[in-house]
């Protein structure tokens, strides 16, 4: 027999197939009239349709039609790269950039001396126009004299290679799992406990230095990586 929380994500489903990407769903309460079931029943259809990347749910605004998620592979490409290459327009909203002496764990990862001077960025990544990444960056200030003066919503990697002739050439990656809350959920646009993807990532330049250590933060109901790996032997 089938359970009623189903029978009412098949029906959304179903009328979402004429529907654009980031075209609003109905209200929950609306959903229940038409259904006539409660609205636990529809709050939890809507739920499902979620954790499978179908719709997605922006506080204060309602619920929408997911476009693709977004898939990143291993390739070194930039946001902006990876946003453009699937047909959306790539936003950035500056939310911070400072020169602060180095804690010991991020002169750590930049291969400085503790409390050297750095550049700390926090940036709000967008794919059309909608919260998609939250990213914090740390880089050597004797590499990027003058960068808190640059137009930091441009693409940074562009910003490097434009003004300081660096361009980044290899990276380091870590990916894991982390519940969101607090300000980074209210920046993201998800309701506090919603999954997300960090990515830890150390870059190197073409002349083998540390250029960047960077903290990324993603949706993971709009974002997920593919990577492809083979047995030796």
């Amino acid at each position: 027999m089938q359970v009623k929380h189903e029978w009412v994500r098949e029906e959304i489903l179903q009328n979402m197939s004429g529907l654009e990407p980031d075209a609003p769903l109905p209200q929950e309460r609306e959903l229940a009239e038409r259904y006539q079931v409660s609205r636990s029943t529809v709050r939890q259809a809507l739920k499902n349709l979620a954790t499978e990347g179908r719709i997605y749910a922006v506080r204060g605004r309602g619920t929408f039609v997911a476009s693709q998620r977004i898939s990143k592979d291993s390739r070194l490409t930039s946001f902006t790269e990876d946003m453009i290459a699937r047909g959306q327009r790539p936003g950035t909203r500056l939310l911070q950039v400072e020169q602060v002496p180095a804690a010991p764990e991020i002169a750590a990862k930049l291969e400085l001396e503790s409390g050297s001077a750095i550049l700390h960025l926090e940036r709000l990544r967008l794919a059309d126009g909608f919260p998609m990444c939250f990213e914090e960056i740390w880089l050597p200030a004797h590499m990027y004299p003058g960068l808190q003066h640059q137009d930091l919503e441009r693409p940074l990697y562009g910003v490097f290679a434009a003004s300081y002739n660096l361009r980044i050439d290899r990276a380091e990656q870590q990916i894991s799992a982390q519940i969101l809350k607090g300000r980074i959920a209210d920046l993201l646009n998800v309701p506090p406990g919603s999954a997300a993807l960090v990515v830890v990532r150390r870059s190197s330049d073409e002349k083998g230095r540390i250029a960047e250590y960077a903290k990324s933060i993603y949706r993971a109901d709009r974002y997920d990586f593919q990577l492809t790996v083979s047995r030796s032997g």
